[in-house]
């Protein structure tokens, strides 16, 4: 495809302004980025030599952005289901880590993975996962953008002996690409039960150098806050703030068990929620106030979590859930309209990455990282709406084509160049060694 082309929609819908919807209108790309988006016919006056996509049955919007996965964790799809979160963590899925993991698994888990999502729409996501440079290499493969999470805990794994070599590979692998078009990087201390509070100063002093996101689990279930209590005598979201980690480059993920305070909290500080309806409601961790964070004003993203506890890397699906479980938590209809559903799944997400200068609308001067759904057959036909559409009856089944950067990566629902992720024999190779039993 040359670099300089032209996308005919029947709608576009740009996400900013809010709520406008753009009927046959052309987005024009030259080098990598948004160059223009006006009427059909002036773009045809404007660029007469262009070549141009024709979308007559489609509604192109900007890429999904995941604002929080564990991309790899596609290699434990169903390995252990309808479990509560602690114990499907310790006695599944963090021994099953500790046999498995490694630089290989995080590549062939990250590449089907990213498969996966470019298929449903999303250009972008938030990993936080061991071997971020096993996910990088899949990353620069697939042609999409992640902002890959320096992961910490306090245990040793294969991958780190102790907290401090966590954040210095970490950091080293963030020195070496920093500058990447399609990488960014995220402090990713895993949760507050299992990172101490000296590790947390050290990541809050480093921020200050450093200045990117700080991607962790927060008040996702009522164990976790019991247990900080228990421990540190407050709530975490507190601790953290004690700990001078409340802030705007804050991504607090779930945030499902928070009090009036808290929310208030969040929004003073001007910190992010990702909200994983899917996997909220599949581990019973409980209902987000997703309408009340959003009154008081806080960024309010959307996350699929890990395939393992999906079971599915959608965010077609997660807005649809998160629309239909705010109005119900609400008890407001209005609580999560489509339009809102649709920000939250794109320039919410970025807003979080703290990229929103460049993606996650389509604005002159951002990347052209786009997404094509294509409203034809029974299931979509009339479309009163296209953005209600999108929200509440189209399906990542219907995504026909995306561009990240330019550069078309899915073409009519087929991944461009699908040799290169080698799927089938990745998927069972893992799924053969992960299925025998640990030698007694």
């Amino acid at each position: 495809m040359p670099d300089s082309f032209l996308l005919r929609a029947r709608w576009v819908v740009p996400v900013e302004p809010a709520g406008a919807v753009l009927h046959d209108h052309v987005v024009a790309v030259r080098d990598a980025r948004v160059e223009a988006v006006l009427p059909a016919a002036r773009a045809i006056a404007r660029f007469p030599d262009r070549e141009t996509i024709d979308l007559r049955e489609h509604v192109l919007i900007p890429g999904f952005v995941n604002a929080h996965t564990h991309a790899a964790m596609a290699l434990m799809r169903g390995i252990a289901d309808d479990l509560p979160l602690l114990r499907w963590l310790k006695e599944h899925i963090w021994p099953a880590e500790m046999r498995h993991v490694s630089e290989r698994f995080v590549h062939d888990g990250t590449m089907l993975a990213c498969a996966e999502m470019l298929r449903g729409g999303t250009t972008c996501f938030n990993d936080m996962y061991f071997y971020p440079e096993a996910a990088l290499d899949a990353v620069l493969a697939s042609g999409m953008r992640a902002a890959l999470g320096m992961i910490v805990v306090e245990f040793a794994s294969s991958y780190a002996s102790d907290p401090d070599a966590y954040l210095d590979k970490g950091l080293a692998l963030r020195d070496r690409w920093r500058d990447h078009p399609q990488l960014a990087f995220c402090f990713a201390p895993h949760a507050p039960y299992t990172v101490s509070d000296e590790t947390f100063r050290r990541i809050a002093r480093l921020d200050g150098e450093v200045n990117v996101p700080v991607h962790i689990h927060l008040h996702e279930t009522e164990d976790e806050i019991e247990r900080s209590v228990a421990e540190h005598g407050v709530r975490p979201i507190e601790r953290l703030h004690r700990l001078g980690l409340l802030g705007p480059g804050l991504i607090a993920v779930h945030a499902v068990h928070l009090t009036e305070e808290e929310i208030l909290l969040l929004a003073r500080h001007g910190c992010s929620v990702v909200h994983c309806p899917s996997s909220n409601l599949k581990l019973a961790s409980g209902f987000a106030p997703v309408a009340r964070l959003m009154r008081a004003g806080v960024n309010v993203a959307l996350g699929t979590d890990g395939a393992a506890s999906n079971n599915r890397i959608d965010m077609m699906q997660e807005m649809r859930q998160a629309a239909l479980l705010t109005k119900a938590v609400a008890r407001d209809a209005e609580a999560m309209p489509a339009h809102a559903a649709l920000r939250a799944a794109t320039l919410a997400g970025a807003k979080a990455l703290g990229l929103d200068q460049s993606m996650g609308s389509i604005v002159p001067g951002k990347w052209a990282d786009l997404t094509a759904v294509r409203f034809s057959g029974p299931e979509l036909v009339p479309c009163y709406d296209p953005v209600s559409h999108l929200v509440y009856a189209a399906g990542r089944e219907h995504v026909s084509d995306v561009w990240v950067g330019g550069k078309r990566l899915v073409a009519d629902g087929t991944l461009v160049n699908s040799a290169r992720f080698d799927l089938d024999m990745r998927g069972e190779l893992w799924q053969n060694s992960l299925k025998t039993p640990p030698a007694s």
